[in-house]
């Protein structure tokens, strides 16, 4: 059974790898792709591109796909950078979810975007001279994620900060809570599945979390 094994993985390695050259070969992809995702997403590495991808890996059967977009640690320029940043990535995100929806690809795929925290309001100044150049710290306290397809109901905001954006004041939502409810649409019950580690039981979302109903459409 070992050997069986260790053959399957190399197989499954060499059909993977031999694939990748029909998934980035975009030729055929019609103009109607690149009015929805913009002229960057022709170019390699670009995040728009990397949506483009995203989606032809969906249609491919690709289980799990990560985007990732760096430069938002802005703890300097925060009023240049975000702008930029805000701007690479709308029309992409945008362009994804509504490409996933025309294809029928949406209802069964879900699209999660997030960080592992948010920015404090008030502005960040390590030294006078920065305060033309302020920026905002690390803040994981209140921030904010989108979620679409995968059975989530849209067009509906849920939770609530408090004026200055610092607190929640209405229905918060814990990491353990949105792990939860992730492995719900994904068909996990998070309580079932757990290890011992070091003399005590863990489950996937540790030793709480509740899956939101609200979130669920």
């Amino acid at each position: 059974p070992e050997i069986e094994t260790r053959i399957s993985q190399y197989e499954m390695a060499y059909r993977m790898q031999t694939s990748v050259p029909e998934l980035a070969d975009l030729s055929k992809e019609p103009k109607s792709t690149w009015d929805l995702y913009g002229p960057e997403a022709r170019e390699p590495g670009t995040f728009p591109y990397n949506c483009l991808m995203a989606r032809r890996l969906a249609e491919r059967g690709v289980r799990f796909t990560q985007v990732y977009k760096r430069g938002w640690d802005v703890h300097g320029d925060v009023t240049g950078m975000l702008p930029l940043l805000c701007g690479e990535t709308d029309r992409a995100c945008y362009a994804l979810v509504t490409d996933l929806k025309q294809r029928g690809l949406l209802d069964d795929t879900l699209v999660v975007w997030g960080g592992e925290f948010g920015r404090t309001p008030m502005s960040e100044i390590r030294k006078p001279e920065d305060a033309n150049n302020a920026g905002r710290d690390h803040h994981p306290v209140a921030y904010s994620m989108w979620m679409a397809g995968g059975g989530i109901k849209g067009g509906r905001v849920l939770g609530k900060t408090d004026d200055l954006c610092f607190n929640i004041v209405e229905d918060p939502i814990h990491v353990h809570d949105l792990q939860a409810t992730l492995l719900n649409q994904l068909g996990f019950d998070h309580k079932r599945l757990t290890y011992r580690y070091m003399g005590r039981d863990f489950r996937l979302t540790d030793v709480e979390g509740n899956v939101v109903q609200k979130l669920i459409s």
